[in-house]
């Protein structure tokens, strides 16, 4: 640290002491200038005030262009002389202008109204009395007169200026400087008069107010009362010389003067002069002079040189009237101190002045002009020092208006030196002086003014956006204390709308430094004064100009993140595919572009990609936080949103007191159709209306603000039959399903569900399609699931809004009727018989089931014969519509019903066998049926009686079927393409059979107690053998008695008579047969196992026993006839085998089954 710093502490510390010690005494100069600086003391003083009654407006008028001729050129010198003009200037001051000759009023300019000559001799009395103030120490004085025409104002005179009026005065200037240039005469002459060595005349002593009395009965003849007199005298030349514009003249009289004095110790001279050489050595320093714009205005005279002003360094021509040589130039730097020296003289002077209670105005102004130097030199640290010392300066009682000035100008000064904050506090201090409790009258507007301008130096700002930035700046607590005294000022000024953009300013850049209890008491003072003025997002312009910003709240609460949320599944549009199986949204030619590809991803930067609807409810989930210590109401909360008309609707929310993430949504209604921003939202809390923009808030996250908005579609509301399933679906696609409904049906029962379309939007429903998805199960469906006819829906449309029709879905579930063996034991089949009769109704044989010794295992209990299993089916049916204008623009919209079908088992088919028929063209089909339900059930087949069947219990049919020509069945158009291998195409013609097969047979169940019935299947339960026993071979045989068919029942005839045999062959391979040779064997059946062959008495063939066939060509037919001769009654049976050749050789056994023949001879007619 500079040894002149340390020594000035220590200083300051001593006249600090002294000064507190002094506090009761009054000074006799006692009205400061706060505005002075060092290049002042080159000035000339001149007052200008009105005589008689002047307009303000009109005064000022002529003062701002009186006070414009601040310096002029002194002719034939190159001397400047500088004017500095008051309007007001206390006469006590210049009793002083003997001590510094620039506090001396050298000039007086009065200005009035005049209009009649008689109004004239007083008025120019007053200009008199006037002059009588500050007569001792006037130069020159001028009078100018508005209004005043006639003989009177043409007269010339010297002192009195006349002028039609204040627009009409040109010539206000040129009097002016004429008036400045008998002023520079008059100060020419005294400097001349009091430089001039005149050793035999004695030296007068120069003595400030104070003194006078203190110098009575000194012997005026001794050596120290001279060279006081001398060093008086040479302070007070310097002073004019420096006045006169002859800058070296006077450092040469400062110094010589500070020799004088310090000699006699004659202090308070001794630091004037001091201050006198320091005022001089920084107007020779800094030409652009140390007190803001004034000083600067002084280097801007024509007569200056251009390079005068640019000087700054020790040495530079500075503006004064001595010739610029060489010598001059070395004399002048070598009397001019140094920037350093500057301070520690002025250091050296106030401490000369503090030893005088009476020159504290003096003291306190040198500190000022100290200060404004040390600005210019960036040593703020020491002017910081000079201004604390300045704040201790004790004056007499100051006025409140005084106080207020003082304060206001030492906050100017310490701004000056960068100390931001400490100017701030003395700002504030003066504006707590406005409203004072002594003031009758306490100025608030005054007041809030200063308050306003002390926000910088505490780091704050009136907009709140400003707190977004970074870490938080300054000391919170003095801020919460600035903000407070803000409200307390705007409502005292009678300004509600103030008070609350103040406090909602606090309670919103401050909540974080706020205690609970402080959030309360803010919280409720903000409800007070909302209740009476509500909080608005309107800009706030003060009369100043100054507009205070909207605060919104953004942390009441606070929003962490924000996301838009697509439309439920079964609103979200979907975009028609185009041939190429795209989206129809680019204009581009070509199927792929990298430009169009970079546009697009940039789109999507900015987008969300789903869209919105015109006229549907929209939705944008906030997670929002309260951060105060009680329950948070917010009111009217809506979105900000741009880019497309829409109808926010606002909501209200309660929030916990300091809840965690608290999930928000808010609605809206797109209007028209575009793109549409979200640029936040909108909320009332405390009264305060915000608009809080998503910009604008710290920290939030947000996976886009922008979504597309389409044209308006149809909604579709549905409703079933069925009630509403407890199960959700969850298709492994993804999709969502809007509905579920559940329904339980036995195996092979059939339920019809009835859909009711309900157009619930605004747009007319013009088109559907339908489309059924089954969810993967591992069981084996047969047949169609889901069945409908969509042909009579589609005649009631388009839909109106508001109108319904129906839809109608058939759910026929026939899983796999098997059942494993093992279950159950199997129907033995030896007492069954079917060669003496045809059977023709069923047989039956009870059988209970062994479930007790074959435990179900849940992990398989899928398997194929689970007797209790219940099985799950799932399907979804899609509803895909359309309708206004987004079918236009080519958007649908998806509706999904899940459909959740519990199948409980009904009857299972346990054993599946075939018995040959009396008919080559018939079979027997033999099922073993077990009733797995609770419930009695019958089974019936087609032409067959009813089977009645117990719970849990096993009965054996027998089903006379026709054999069923497989071959003649249609292929598929590109069945042979669509299966890869052969066995995949056996297959899927063995399903066709066993479909067919079922439909022929036709077998029903029926739970009378439940009235529900239900088809019970045989598909995928015949194996190849079953098959092959129910299908017609290629070759088929007919046997006719007398012309009639013997396949159903006994041919009859009479004994004796001969009996017509026919055999019959028809060729249905695809080659050649025969020829073949056939022998009838008749027999006799006596029902008990035995046959008799031995018929030689009973039967006779009329011709040959033996039948030919001739070669039989594919698709022909051929046939041998004979007869035979019964000559007893009886039951007879005719077997027709095959003679074993060639011809018969490499066929299959079973082309050549031929029906048994029964013939039933009767006793001849009497």
């Amino acid at each position: 640290m500079p040894h002149s710093t340390i020594a000035g502490r220590s200083m300051w510390t001593m006249l600090s002491a002294l000064r507190r010690s002094q506090k009761h005494k009054v000074f006799t100069m006692s009205v400061p200038d706060y505005m002075q600086c060092a290049e002042d003391h080159q000035t000339l003083l001149v007052v200008v005030q009105p005589v008689g009654i002047v307009s303000e407006e009109n005064f000022f008028k002529i003062y701002k262009r009186i006070s414009s001729v601040s310096q002029i050129s002194v002719r034939d010198s190159q001397r400047v002389l500088y004017i500095r003009y008051r309007h007001h200037y206390p006469p006590e001051n210049n009793e002083w202008g003997d001590f510094q000759t620039h506090r001396k009023v050298v000039g007086l300019i009065t200005i009035t109204d005049c209009f009649s000559a008689k109004d004239w001799p007083q008025t120019f009395e007053k200009f008199h009395v006037q002059k009588e103030i500050y007569g001792s120490t006037l130069y020159d004085s001028r009078l100018f007169v508005f209004g005043l025409q006639g003989e009177i104002a043409e007269q010339p005179r010297t002192d009195v200026a006349f002028y039609p009026g204040y627009e009409d005065c040109g010539t206000v200037e040129k009097r002016i400087e004429d008036f400045i240039e008998s002023l520079f005469i008059v100060l020419e002459s005294k400097r001349l008069d009091r430089a001039t060595d005149k050793s035999g005349d004695k030296i007068p002593l120069l003595c400030v107010p104070f003194e006078k009395k203190d110098f009575v009965g000194l012997d005026t003849d001794s050596r120290h009362y001279k060279k006081r007199c001398q060093g008086r005298m040479r302070k007070h030349v310097g002073d004019l010389c420096l006045q006169a514009g002859m800058l070296q003249d006077s450092l040469v009289h400062y110094h010589m003067s500070v020799d004088l004095l310090r000699a006699v110790n004659d202090f308070l001279w001794l630091g004037a002069a001091l201050e006198g050489l320091c005022s001089a050595s920084v107007i020779y320093h800094y030409p652009g002079g140390t007190g803001g714009k004034t000083g600067a205005r002084r280097v801007q005279g024509s007569s200056l040189p251009a390079e005068a002003a640019n000087r700054h360094r020790p040495g530079a021509l500075t503006t004064n009237g001595i010739n610029p040589d060489t010598s001059a130039e070395i004399g002048r730097a070598k009397n001019c101190l140094s920037p350093e020296d500057i301070i520690d003289k002025y250091k050296e002077a106030i401490s000369y002045y503090s030893k005088y209670k009476n020159a504290g105005v003096i003291e306190l102004e040198a500190c000022v002009k100290a200060v404004r130097v040390l600005a210019i030199q960036k040593r703020s640290m020491e002017a910081s020092e000079f201004l604390q010392n300045a704040v201790y300066i004790n004056l007499r009682q100051l006025s409140e208006e005084e106080k207020i000035q003082r304060y206001s100008i030492l906050s100017e000064l310490y701004e000056l030196i960068g100390f931001h904050r400490k100017s701030a506090f003395f700002k504030r201090v003066a504006a707590m002086q406005c409203v004072a409790p002594s003031i009758t009258e306490p100025g608030w507007r005054a007041c809030y003014k200063l308050l306003l301008e002390t926000l910088p130096g505490y780091s704050l700002s009136l907009d709140p956006q400003d707190f977004n930035k970074g870490t938080h700046r300054g000391w919170a607590a003095v801020q919460m204390r600035l903000l407070h005294e803000l409200v307390y000022a705007s409502r005292r000024m009678g300004n509600p709308a103030l008070s609350v953009r103040h406090l909602s300013f606090l309670l919103q850049t401050m909540l974080d430094f706020l205690s609970d209890q402080e959030k309360k008491d803010v919280t409720q003072s903000l409800e007070n004064y909302t209740s009476k003025c509500p909080g608005t997002m309107e800009l706030i312009t003060l009369p100043d100009g100054l507009t205070l910003p909207p605060v919104p709240f953004t942390k009441l609460p606070i929003v962490r993140h924000v996301k838009l949320l697509n439309l439920p599944a079964s609103l979200r549009p979907q975009k028609m595919k185009s041939l190429l199986g795209q989206s129809v949204s680019t204009k581009s030619p070509f199927i792929y572009s990298p430009i169009i590809a970079h546009n697009r991803g940039e789109e999507r930067n900015r987008k969300i990609d789903f869209q919105w609807v015109q006229g549907d409810v929209c939705e944008v989930q906030l997670m929002v936080y309260n951060p105060m210590p009680f329950e948070l109401r917010v009111e009217n909360m809506g979105l900000l949103t741009s880019g497309v008309e829409f109808e926010s609707l606002p909501a209200a929310l309660s929030l916990p007191a300091e809840s965690g993430l608290y999930p928000v949504t808010l609605v809206g209604v797109p209007q028209t159709t575009g793109t549409i921003a979200v640029n936040g939202y909108h909320t009332t809390v405390f009264g305060v209306f915000s608009d809080c923009l998503l910009d604008n808030l710290p920290g939030i996250k947000t996976s886009g603000s922008t979504v597309e908005v389409i044209p308006a579609l149809p909604r579709l509301q549905i409703s079933t039959s069925l009630p509403r399933s407890a199960h959700s679906l969850q298709p492994s696609s993804g999709d969502e399903i809007s509905t579920n409904v559940s329904v339980q049906l036995y195996n092979g029962e059939t339920q019809h569900l009835v859909v009711k379309l309900e157009n619930i939007g605004m747009e007319p429903l013009e088109n559907l399609e339908v489309t059924s998805k089954i969810l993967t199960s591992k069981e084996k469906l047969y047949g169609d699931f889901l069945s409908w006819k969509l042909e009579e829906t589609l005649a009631q449309f388009p839909l109106q809004p508001g109108k319904v029709a129906t839809f109608t879905v058939s759910i026929k579930v026939k899983l796999d009727f098997s059942c494993q063996e093992n279950l159950l034991q199997d129907l033995s089949d030896d007492s069954i018989s079917v060669s003496g009769f045809p059977l023709c109704s069923p047989f039956r044989q009870v059988v209970r089931p062994r479930v007790e010794s074959k435990p179900v295992n849940p992990a398989e209990g899928s398997r194929p014969g689970d007797l209790g299993h219940v099985k799950t089916l799932e399907a979804i049916l899609n509803f895909k519509y359309s309708g206004g204008p987004g079918h236009i623009e080519g958007y649908y919209r998806n509706l999904s019903l899940g459909l959740h079908v519990e199948v409980e088992p009904s009857v299972f088919f346990t054993r599946v066998s075939t018995l040959p028929a009396t008919s080559a063209r018939q079979c027997h089909l033999l099922l073993d049926v077990f009733n797995s339900t609770e419930h009695e059930l019958t089974v019936s087949a087609r032409s067959n009686e009813e089977l009645v069947l117990h719970a849990g219990e096993c009965q054996r049919m027998a089903i006379q079927v026709d054999k069923f020509n497989f071959e003649s069945f249609p292929e598929s158009p590109g069945e042979k393409g669509q299966f890869a291998n052969s066995k995949e195409l056996e297959e899927e013609r063995q399903e066709a059979r066993g479909l067919e097969i079922n439909s022929k047979l036709d077998i029903h169940w029926t739970i009378p107690s439940l009235k529900r019935t239900g088809e019970a299947s045989v598909e995928g339960l015949l194996s190849q053998l079953v098959l092959e026993h129910l299908q017609l071979a290629p070759l088929l045989w007919d046997v006719l008695v007398d012309g009639q068919p013997c396949d159903r029942e006994a041919a009859a005839c009479r004994v004796g008579d001969p009996v017509r045999l026919e055999v019959r062959l028809t060729n249905r391979s695809p080659r050649s047969v025969g020829p073949f040779a056939l022998g009838v064997v008749p027999f006799q059946d006596h029902q008990n196992g035995v046959h008799t062959y031995d018929l030689r008495h009973a039967v006779s063939f009329v011709g040959s026993g033996t039948f030919y066939l001739d070669k039989v060509r594919p698709s022909g037919q051929s046939a041998c006839l004979g007869a035979l001769l019964f000559l007893c009654t009886g039951d007879f049976f005719l077997r027709i085998r095959f003679h074993e050749d060639s011809s018969s050789k490499g066929l299959p056994p079973s082309w050549f089954r031929l029906p048994s023949v029964h013939v039933r001879a009767l006793g001849a007619q009497a």
